[in-house]
């Protein structure tokens, strides 16, 4: 805006300079021609009453010494009466110029070698036709032209240049809080909630950065009354535990005994985790940093392990593939095993039991990509799934468990991908950045939009239609 504001000031500017100093220019020159040319006239005019009452050679040289002009004057009289002709002066002017001027009886100017003449006709006593010549030379008809021309130049870019700068300021004056106001939009968006926009400018642009303040205000508040609700929820969760984990104390000894009361410890660390997170108001799932994050391999083996377990309560074949090498990703371990559980937790929550289930890890360069498929009915609307909170629509089921898988992939600048698995129904696709790469661009609700496949995507994918 700044810059379309200066060249529309200085093409505006430039128009109007060049509309009224080119007239101008042409009217001085006009006025610098009939300066020297009334000079010319008023020389002719003091030899007329001399011509007038005599016609001697020696009174005229004298009239015109007196006059100063003799140099660039001359008299043309007529021969008349027995008197030959007389030619005072140069003549610079062509014979068929001064006899028109004679015949016509009217003034004349004409152009000549270096510059002009003016042909003034005089009336002699004896009816003839007398033609004083006056030499008008070039340099006096252009005197201080350049400078008035020069003058109206500097005049014409002073303006020019002023109203730039003017235009200059305005469009700062008009950016600047606009440019701020994006700058704090940007902060709030990276989670920066103390960013706020100096309530300055154009009338607009401070009335936009008063309701951008106003609606951080808010968002603040709402955030800080999401984390107190979310708080105080878990913790309503510890008296529950609490009678759990000392009712596990009677369990005894056992592998379904252990399994409980860790199932109960992990529980309780995990209500921790979130009144802490809450009360900190940090995100639960972030971007690992370099160096850190957890082998998926191990993770997935644990988790399997875990549910294993309870598969073979409920007759449901499960198989693990692709977890005998260690494979670094930029996630807490913590988050991996939250996502992979609420997966797992999907699959003995909606399908029916001896529905059969299967973990692959795919690990490659550019991707690491965590399959958990099922051979149950499926899921009709995988978008709608996808969306936060959204649920199937049962008992237990809030829709919150796909969004933590999708939150953690897209951490990394992965993806989460629903649809149809070997087994012959739902098959759940994580999409880990190995080097945790933030996103090439979201679409709706959150989905990543990649620029092309990388050679792992592209041969999962032609394993899959062949």
């Amino acid at each position: 805006m700044r810059w379309a504001l200066v060249k529309v000031s200085l093409a505006v500017t430039t128009m109007v300079v060049l509309a009224f100093a080119v007239p101008l220019g042409l009217v001085i020159r006009e006025m610098a021609r009939d300066r020297a040319f009334s000079g010319a006239e008023r020389e002719a005019a003091a030899v007329a009453p001399a011509l007038s009452i005599t016609t001697d050679r020696d009174q005229l040289e004298r009239v015109v010494a007196s006059a100063g002009s003799d140099a660039g004057m001359a008299v043309h009289i007529p021969a008349g009466d027995g008197q030959d002709a007389i030619e005072l002066g140069r003549q610079r002017a062509a014979d068929q110029d001064i006899a028109a001027v004679r015949k016509l009886g009217r003034a004349s100017t004409t152009g000549v070698t270096g510059g002009s003449t003016l042909l003034q006709p005089v009336a002699l006593s004896t009816g003839e036709i007398a033609v004083v010549e006056v030499y008008v030379p070039e340099s006096e008809v252009t005197n201080g032209l350049g400078t008035a021309w020069a003058v109206l130049a500097g005049v014409g870019v002073a303006l020019i240049l002023g109203s730039v700068a003017v235009a200059d300021r305005l469009g700062v004056r008009m950016v600047r809080p606009a440019q701020r106001l994006v700058e704090g939009a940007h902060e709030l968006g990276d989670g920066k909630l103390g960013a706020r926009v100096p309530e300055e400018g154009p009338t607009e642009l401070r009335l936009a950065a008063v309701a951008f303040n106003s609606m951080a205000d808010q968002v603040v508040q709402l955030l800080a009354n999401e984390r107190e609700l979310a708080a105080d929820l878990s913790h309503r969760l510890r008296t529950p535990l609490t009678v759990l984990r000392l009712n596990t104390a009677s369990l005894g000894e056992g592998p379904a005994a252990d399994q409980t009361r860790t199932a109960v410890e992990q529980l309780e660390r995990e209500v921790d985790t979130i009144i802490r997170t809450a009360r900190d108001a940090k995100p639960q799932t972030a971007a690992a940093g370099p160096g850190a994050g957890c082998d998926a391999a191990e993770v997935v083996r644990e988790r399997m392990a875990f549910w294993s377990a309870l598969a073979e309560d409920e007759g449901r074949k499960w198989r693990v593939a692709g977890a005998e090498r260690p494979v670094r990703i930029p996630v807490a371990r913590a988050d991996l095993a939250a996502a992979l559980d609420a997966l797992l937790g999907n699959v003995f929550r909606h399908t029916p039991e001896g529905t059969a289930f299967a973990v692959d890890l795919h690990n490659g360069e550019d991707a690491v990509i965590v399959l958990v498929s099922d051979a149950g009915p499926g899921i009709p609307d995988p978008e709608a799934a996808m969306a936060r909170g959204r649920g199937s629509g049962s008992d237990g089921s809030t829709g919150l468990g796909l969004d933590i898988v999708r939150r953690l992939a897209e951490s990394t600048g992965g993806d989460v991908r629903i649809g149809s698995s070997v087994l012959g129904g739902t098959e759940v696709r994580i999409w880990i950045q190995p080097t945790g790469r933030a996103p090439v661009g979201r679409g709706p609700r959150g989905v990543v939009r990649r620029r092309r496949p990388g050679r792992l995507a592209a041969a999962y994918h032609r394993s899959r239609s062949a």
